[in-house]
């Protein structure tokens, strides 16, 4: 087994505090911190080479997981993506001038308006997926198939259990 940042930091904290005696959730979430921090950055430059950033690619994945016609209100869009309205007002401003979504009037309120995406945001979200799913991908190419698949499962124990 090699041993990793997080061992040689677990390492110290028992020689500073042997009162400490269980590390283990030190251990889980140093690493899952480290691998979220590792793969994001690698991520985002995947973005960048086609133009945006992870807040706008997020915006558009949004639009694009919805279905057809790939519309929502911009309210809709800050509750997916748990930010505020003024945040998500300069992510939209951003991708309409880019092409990638138009604003639309709601047919059932017309006060109101909805983010479309547009056919050249359509294929540039598409082709961002393909991009950051070949970055995770590889990542997890360094472990068995069948530890990466027990290792989503737990996540996903550990994800609901902190949800609550």
């Amino acid at each position: 087994m090699t041993h990793d940042a997080v061992d040689a930091i677990i390492s110290q904290w028992r020689d500073e505090r042997p009162d400490l005696d269980d590390l283990l959730p030190m251990e889980v979430f140093g690493r899952v911190y480290r691998v979220a921090a590792a793969i994001g950055d690698r991520m985002e430059r995947a973005y960048q080479r086609l133009g945006i950033g992870r807040g706008e690619f997020d915006v558009l994945a949004t639009l694009r997981r919805s279905g057809e016609p790939f519309n929502l209100s911009p309210k809709q869009l800050s509750d997916t993506l748990m930010l505020t309205t003024g945040g998500m007002t300069g992510r939209l401003d951003k991708l309409e001038k880019a092409g990638l979504i138009t604003r639309t009037s709601d047919p059932s309120d017309r006060r109101s308006l909805r983010a479309q995406l547009t056919p050249a945001g359509r294929d540039l979200v598409d082709e961002a997926v393909t991009a950051g799913l070949a970055v995770q991908r590889e990542a997890l190419g360094k472990i068995d198939p069948t530890d990466a698949r027990r290792l989503a499962d737990l996540l996903r124990d550990l994800a609901g259990a902190v949800d609550r």
